[in-house]
Parts: C-alpha cells; structure tokens; sequence
C-alpha cells in the first residue's frame, strides 16, 4: 500500500509572486503540468515596474491572499530579485512551506555580509572590499582601495546604482547619483533587515551603505543550481558575455565555453561558501569570473533563486526550463533537473542596447515579430520599450545603457547563433528620437 496519503495525489496548488505571462508559459509547458496549477500573487506591475516598494504593505497583501487562497497553496516560488527574493521567505515562513530560511537568504542578498561569510571560507577566490557611506561629508577619505573599484549598494537589483570608479572625479559623480537614488531600494531592504537578529558587525550596516571593490578581471559565466538536503547541485554553467570594452551584458550563452576544470574549481567554491552560509531548499544562481591569462578564478556574487532570464535558454536546450527546479524544491522534492534533451544544442539570450537617453518614437510591429518567430523558429523578442517614452524611465538598468528589447535564440552551433541574432537585430528597428514632436 501507498505511504502517501490523498493530499500527496492531489493536483499541487503552486503560487508564483509577480507570474507574468512569458513565465506562466514555460511554467505551464513544464514535464507533469497536468499536475500543478499555477496562480499568481501580486502583479508584475507591482514588482517589476514600480517606483518603490512598500513592503510591509506587499507582505500583508501577498500573506492575505495566500492565506484565503483556496484551493490552499502547497508551494510559493518566485524567480526574480528585489523584492521577491526577498520577501519569498518570509512568504514560506509565515505558511509553513518548504522554502529558503531568511537568514541565509540576507547572508547572500546582502552583499557586505555575503563578502565576510565569502572571506571565512574562500578568501582566495574575493577581491579585496570595503565599506563606503555614501553620505558622508567627504565620502572619498574613508577610500582604503586604489582606483579603479567597483562602487555599488549593499543591495540592488541587476545591476543598478553600480559604477566603475576611475578617478576621484568619478567617484563624487557616482556617489551624487547614489544619494539621490540610493533609497528606492535601501528602504525597503531595511525593513526586511528587521526580520532577523543580525550580528553586531551587519546590524549597522543598512541598505544605504555601498561596497566598494577591487576589479575583477576576465570571462565572467554564472553556476546555476540548486541544494535540496544539504546536497548541492549544479545543473548548468551559462557564459555572460559582455560588450566589448563594457561592463553591459551583450548576451546569456548556454551551454558554457569554459574549461570543464575551470567550472569545477567553481563548483567547490560554491559548495563550500553555500555550506558556510546555511543554505538549503533553494535554487541558487552564482556569478564569477576566470582570468585565462592567470588562470584565477573569482567569486563575483550570489543569487537566491533561478536566473528568469536562463529558463528559455535551458528550455531550448534541455528540453524543460528551470522553473522545474524552482517548483519541485518549494515542494520538499528534489527536482533531478534533465540531461540536455532539447530541440537546440544551443541558445542565448541577446540584450539589444542604446548607450544614450532618448525618446521612444515607435517599436519594431507585432507583424515584423511574428515574421522573425517564423523564419528562426523558437526566437522570442521581448520588448522592453514602448511608443512615448524615454529610455531613462526604465526601471532597474545598469549604469551606463538602457535595454531596447532581449532576444531568445537557438541553434545547433554556437556560430549559428551569432549569425541568426545579427540577422534578426537588423530586423528590429526602432525610431529613437531626441525628444517628443511638438
């Protein structure tokens, strides 16, 4: 006979905070869907485009929802950053579901804490760091690196208020631009700081202070994957490549190009610091660089959750995205992600960028999209822009471009994949002006 008792049978009640409908798809098309039905929690709206973010406020309202849900849920998962990653565990805690514990998530999230957790254990794959406030009357004497550094927030999102400081000029331009921005996010991640008792050396440490960070060097790739049980998991290496002589992301490639020996030097980095940290029941997703010329290999951050902008890029290789590992763990299980049995050996997702501000006159038409999804079949165009706007209105962009659109692609060759985006990025043709007609 069975041990598992009628509920275990039963269709899984799956609630996603921020669901919108490119990720319901891959949710909905994933292996057994027939046995899970997908609800949303709070819009997209509320996470991805707004201007701030009132978290007491989302938390009653995502704790109401999902404590009048009925059916009631049997798992809650997110797949993106701020707030969500966030506000994700305090979600499960509340509900009694499987799920990330708080306290681990804040060791990774906060990126100040997240460095001294790094350092106890593998202080030889961290760049050199430092606190900064920013709000300091002469913020540049309590500067101990030498530039150039990397300056950004203890948390953000993307990367989002990070700037590479040069000189001492940059450095007071970057920290203007902090001031004045700094708290959209600093505030909020506040009020989750309160959720937990943090050490003496973290609980001064706020959402408004920065990192500063020696640079690091050569091909950056991130490890996604997982820990279920103590056990870690790595379910796949994706190549971030960034535009030539920028620190903007051209395009996610999968599967990666890196030396096997390479990824699993990375590997036990990510083993031991994952451990360190207490971390388990969450997928997780890992950001480092490798210096061919030195051989060394560098921790650059880490991400409590799947990258939502892999999942088209494990579909269309693997056959099923990585929000099956997302759903599974939220529900006890170990997902046992699948070998790659995918329609493509390969696939990207391309970052159509502008350097400059401008204004948004049109977008490229529903019918060029659907000729480009018909003559590369599988490539989806996500369009970040719309007619009317500025570009500078986007939420959340790095320091130095705006996205236009991004560009999922496969391919059996990692060749055809390059030509197929440069064919299909002379396609899209937006009308960028320097402001609005009169």
């Amino acid at each position: 006979m069975s041990s598992e008792s009628p509920r275990d049978n039963a269709v899984k009640q799956v609630y996603v905070l921020g669901m919108n409908e490119f990720n319901r798809a891959k949710l909905e098309s994933l292996p057994g869907a027939e046995n899970y039905r997908f609800h949303g929690v709070l819009t997209p709206e509320e996470i991805l485009y707004a201007d701030d973010f009132p978290i007491e406020s989302m938390l009653s309202r995502a704790e109401k929802q999902l404590q009048e849900a009925d059916p009631a849920p049997d798992a809650i998962v997110g797949y993106m950053d701020f707030p969500v990653s966030t506000i994700l565990p305090i979600l499960t805690g509340r509900l009694g579901l499987p799920g990330l514990d708080l306290r681990a998530m804040l060791k990774c999230e906060h990126k100040y804490w997240s460095r001294l957790e790094q350092q106890a254990v593998v202080p030889d794959f961290i760049p050199r760091f430092q606190l900064v406030d920013p709000f300091l009357d002469s913020p540049e004497t309590q500067l101990e690196l030498e530039y150039p550094f990397w300056l950004k927030p203890v948390k953000s999102a993307g990367s989002y208020l990070g700037f590479r400081i040069d000189d001492e000029a940059a450095f007071h331009r970057a920290v203007a631009e902090i001031r004045e921005h700094i708290n959209r996010i600093a505030e909020p991640f506040d009020r989750i700081l309160e959720y937990v008792e943090l050490p003496d050396n973290i609980a001064a440490v706020g959402g408004h202070y920065c990192l500063a960070e020696a640079l690091l060097t050569g091909d950056m790739c991130t490890l996604e994957g997982y820990v279920h049980q103590g056990e870690v998991h790595v379910h796949g290496v994706v190549d971030s490549v960034r535009e030539a002589n920028s620190s903007s992301f051209a395009r996610y490639q999968y599967p990666s190009q890196m030396p096997q020996s390479v990824t699993e030097r990375m590997e036990e980095v990510a083993r031991k610091t994952l451990q360190r940290i207490g971390f388990d029941g969450s997928a997780f997703n890992i950001e480092f660089f490798w210096d061919s010329s030195t051989d060394k290999v560098s921790l650059l951050e880490i991400n409590t959750r799947i990258a939502q902008h892999h999942s088209d890029l494990f579909d269309k290789v693997h056959g099923v995205s990585n929000h099956q590992v997302a759903v599974e763990l939220a529900l006890g299980h170990d997902p046992k992600f699948p070998a790659a049995r995918g329609r493509f050996k390969c696939a990207a997702a391309f970052w159509l960028r502008r350097h400059e501000d401008a204004w948004v006159a049109d977008v490229p038409s529903g019918q060029t999209l659907a000729a480009i999804a018909e003559d590369y079949p599988g490539t989806y165009v996500e369009l970040d822009v719309h007619p009317g706007m500025w570009l500078s209105e986007l939420h959340d962009q790095d320091s130095y471009s705006y996205v236009l659109a991004l560009v999922y692609v496969g391919a059996d060759t990692h060749e055809q994949l390059m030509a197929n985006y440069n064919a299909i990025a002379e396609r899209l043709s937006f009308d960028l002006r320097d402001g609005p007609d009169r």
